[in-house]
């Protein structure tokens, strides 16, 4: 039984969760992206993946009720935010009625994992952006059972993930807040796991006993619109440290992520964009801030707020309001999803035949005569 062509898969993992036999489990292809692989000799046929899963359904674009471009009072966490740090504000609020706050994290092998927290003190690992799909576990039953409990829960993710959720509930509960983001498109864990252990090789050439300690994919030392990725490696032996920061159209991640090489396949064909997700809110980058207010734009960062739904109120003190047409032109993520590259599958082939990303990004791009008659072989031979 198939659940959904491979192209189409977003990897969300609701069928899983869903199925009443456990029949369903989750495994890593050559492009190092999670699919669904079913038991077929303990399946009963219910159909309920098929129920849950977001590209099997079709849903109309919705346009939000509000707009608005927003930030959070507290510099230092607007400083450690991806933005203007509005997602802190609703989390606390959640947290201050007793819920529960589900997001992504890193975990101790700098994996992106989805899970919760119950404090306001623990709500820091889910700040900034993790540009990597997140192994989002048996967060949709957690989802369930808190909500069971009475308790309020603030469910954050992708748009496919939000979705999923919502999907795998199968019906509303008014103490489930849905808050997805503007998505460009989930890199594959596999070239993360690549970059990290690339870099880190360089880093031990200079100390053998550097481990890495930190990462933060939108650090703001350049400001803003100039984040770079930063990473810290601190010495097991007499913790010294070494610090990368390279501005994101230098670093060598970013640049296959925003040339759209890494991105999971349904990603260029995103079914769950334009409000589609069914989500309460919907935050972002105000890029287009400085044209449209320049006395509000700063380096600090400036939230895309979108409310979805009516009925939500999340008290920003720090705001003004926005049109739909104007967060559009700025962030057409937004409703548009990216084109897939011409050179992605070449991409990855490399990758995987010398498992180095920085070899696969330079036959991928270099105007060297040698790659540019590498790339010339390829596409006659395929």
């Amino acid at each position: 039984m198939i659940i959904v062509e491979k192209s189409k898969c977003c990897g969300c993992a609701a069928c899983v969760q869903i199925c009443p036999k456990t029949c369903i489990r989750m495994e890593e292809d050559a492009e190092g992206f999670l699919y669904p692989i079913i038991d077929s000799r303990n399946c009963v046929n219910c159909k309920l993946c098929l129920l849950v899963c977001p590209s099997n359904t079709s849903v109309v674009e919705k346009v939000p009720y509000k707009v608005y471009a927003a930030k959070n009072d507290n510099d230092e966490i607007r400083i450690n935010s991806s933005s203007g740090g509005i997602f802190t504000i609703i989390a606390n609020k959640v947290i201050a009625n007793g819920g529960v706050v589900f997001g992504a994290k890193f975990n101790e092998s700098w994996e992106v994992v989805h899970d919760y927290v119950e404090n306001k003190e623990h709500l820091h690992c889910f700040r900034g952006s993790k540009y990597v799909q997140s192994k989002i576990g048996d967060t949709y039953k957690l989802v369930k059972h808190f909500l069971h409990e009475g308790r309020q829960v603030l469910f954050s993710g992708t748009p496919c993930q939000s979705m999923a959720l919502k999907k795998y509930l199968q019906k509303d509960y008014e103490n489930l807040l849905t808050v997805d983001f503007v998505c460009h498109g989930v890199p594959s864990p596999a070239i993360w796991r690549g970059y990290l252990k690339e870099e880190l090789y360089d880093v031990k050439t200079i100390d053998a006993s550097m481990n890495l300690n930190y990462i933060n994919f939108r650090n703001k030392d350049f400001g803003w619109n100039r984040f770079s990725l930063k990473t810290e490696y601190i010495s097991a032996v007499n913790s010294a440290s070494i610090t990368k920061n390279e501005e994101f159209v230098n670093n060598l991640y970013m640049k296959i992520f925003l040339s759209d090489l890494s991105l999971r396949p349904s990603c260029y064909n995103c079914p769950a964009k334009s409000g589609r997700s069914g989500t309460d809110i919907t935050l972002g980058d105000f890029w287009g801030i400085k044209e449209c207010n320049k006395d509000y734009s700063d380096s600090l960062g400036v939230s895309l707020v979108m409310i979805n739904n009516a009925n939500i109120n999340i008290d920003l003190n720090n705001y003004n309001e926005q049109s739909y047409d104007q967060a559009l032109m700025y962030n057409p993520n937004i409703r548009y999803s990216v084109n897939c590259p011409l050179n992605r599958k070449f991409f990855f082939m490399i990758f995987r035949l010398t498992n180095s990303i920085r070899f696969a990004f330079k036959c991928t791009h270099s105007d060297d005569i040698f790659m540019r008659i590498f790339r010339k072989l390829y596409s006659f031979l395929k």
